[in-house]
């Protein structure tokens, strides 16, 4: 299959139930609960924007429509912010709404990340493409070389699949696919070394006895359009859900998958924890709010 040389689509799976959120997330799409004042979507899609995406694809379940409805027109409420001079607020949506095509499609049952990403072949065609976990967040130093953005430039150089990966702590492999490497990448957590070095396969959430290394898969993905042919050659594993790891198994021993490092902070804002630690921080680099949490902050140690 000949391969296609620029990126310009991404699939953001957002179809979870977000059960470890309910009830929250019984009305409220976990990917639309708050970073402060910005959904964390938001951030996900800013991301691909960024790295050049121009065409994004929501996978979304039922009761989800709140995700497509927050980036279009609302006209009474953006009327009324821009006679307040409240318009700054609107312009990070209005950049992405008027630069970004945004495609909804259904998954009309939950039966894994790999069906989800399945979902989407009839718009992705023979085209490479993105794949953006829907609630996982990164921050990287320049919006502009973001995690997204450094895949994306390696695998159009090489034209191959790739995946960023991060070093967890053994006792963490049970929460994360681990990626399967070369014999001396196994204990080491030097990112500096990883930069487009071969998997040899995924193991989803091992314990920590068996898995191959220490680096995990935190949610970004760059696919070559052949990986919807693994897609629809592996069955259904545990709960009757298609893994996206057992296809990325099948493409790493059939052609070219790679994991890059990259420096970068990253909040996993599907997990209480993680969304807590997401609020904290990006909190505390607001101007606006820095010393009033500080001040809370330091009253209650």
């Amino acid at each position: 299959m000949a391969h296609n040389s620029k990126i310009r689509k991404a699939i953001i799976p957002a179809a979870g139930l977000g059960t470890r959120f309910f009830p929250a997330t019984k009305t409220v799409p976990k990917e639309m609960l708050p970073i402060v004042d910005r959904p964390a979507i938001l951030y996900v899609i800013e991301e691909a924007v960024q790295a050049g995406i121009t065409d994004i694809v929501l996978i979304q379940g039922r009761g989800k429509t709140a995700i497509e409805d927050f980036f279009d027109v609302s006209y009474e409420l953006e009327d009324k912010l821009i006679k307040d001079g409240k318009e700054e607020i609107l312009k990070q949506i209005q950049f992405i709404r008027n630069n970004t095509n945004i495609i909804s499609i259904r998954q009309k049952a939950a039966l894994g990340l790999g069906h989800a990403v399945k979902c989407a072949e009839s718009i992705i065609g023979d085209e490479a493409f993105a794949v953006l976990l829907g609630d996982e967040i990164t921050i990287s130093k320049e919006q502009k070389n973001n995690v997204t953005h450094h895949l994306i430039k390696n695998c159009e150089e090489k034209q191959n699949s790739g995946v960023w990966v991060l070093p967890v702590e053994p006792q963490e492999t049970h929460k994360y696919g681990i990626v399967d490497l070369s014999p001396q990448f196994k204990n080491s957590t030097h990112a500096d070394l990883l930069n487009g070095l071969k998997v040899k396969g995924v193991i989803e959430k091992p314990k920590p006895e068996l898995a191959p290394s220490r680096w995990a898969l935190p949610g970004r993905y760059i696919f070559q359009a052949e990986i919807m042919r693994y897609l629809n050659e592996i069955q259904p594993g545990y709960n009757g859900e298609w893994q996206l790891s057992d296809a990325m198994n099948l493409m790493a021993q059939k052609s070219d998958l790679m994991a890059y490092s990259f420096e970068s902070r990253r909040f996993d804002t599907g997990d209480k924890l993680g969304f807590l630690q997401a609020n904290i921080e990006l909190a505390l680099e607001r101007p606006d709010l820095r010393e009033g949490l500080l001040k809370y902050i330091k009253g209650k140690i």
